[in-house]
């Protein structure tokens, strides 16, 4: 199971966190792979040269990268290009009306399409009705997270749900 980790812009660009990542990897023993670290758009974009060498950094450790909120910010796509991410997060903002906006819905298909074709994955945030997965799940979104799975769990919830065995799938038809 992946842990996704997001950052303020203070601490994505401190000089520390580069050495703060490594000493939490050494000192837990995590997989690099089982960790995402989730950098906003706006943020990345307010030093874009500074951003792209901390990340390539950051994926030398072999740590994942996603760019958050993705389609609300003022990113280039030139700067997409560049950025060594491995997913794009679709903002809630267009996954809240996909499945019946006309508008909402090219926003969506296209940063599926975008993402898939720049070798990326994709996961859409904010998912609340059937209607929206079922219109993610026809067009290729990879991974979906919202309350029409799971509410917000502790600690505690979400150690006792992958005790039991349970998918968050059949958390949602129980």
């Amino acid at each position: 199971m992946c842990m996704a980790v997001n950052f303020t812009a203070a601490q994505l660009f401190s000089v520390k966190l580069l050495n703060l990542v490594e000493e939490v990897l050494k000192d837990t023993g995590l997989d690099p792979g089982l960790l995402e670290l989730e950098l906003t758009e706006r943020i990345i974009v307010k030093d874009p040269g500074s951003a792209i060498e901390l990340m390539r950094d950051l994926k030398s450790l072999g740590v994942h990268l996603s760019i958050d909120d993705f389609g609300t910010g003022y990113s280039s796509l030139s700067y997409l290009n560049r950025f060594p991410v491995d997913r794009l997060k679709i903002d809630i903002s267009f996954v809240k009306e996909c499945h019946r906006d006309p508008h909402s819905a090219s926003i969506t298909r296209a940063i599926i399409n975008l993402a898939h074709n720049l070798g990326m994955k994709v996961i859409a945030e904010g998912v609340e009705m059937k209607g929206q997965l079922d219109f993610l799940t026809e067009h290729g979104c990879d991974e979906i997270q919202g309350f029409y799975f799971s509410m917000a769990l502790t600690p505690d919830g979400l150690k006792s749900l992958i005790r039991s065995g349970k998918s968050l799938n059949d958390v949602k038809s129980a």
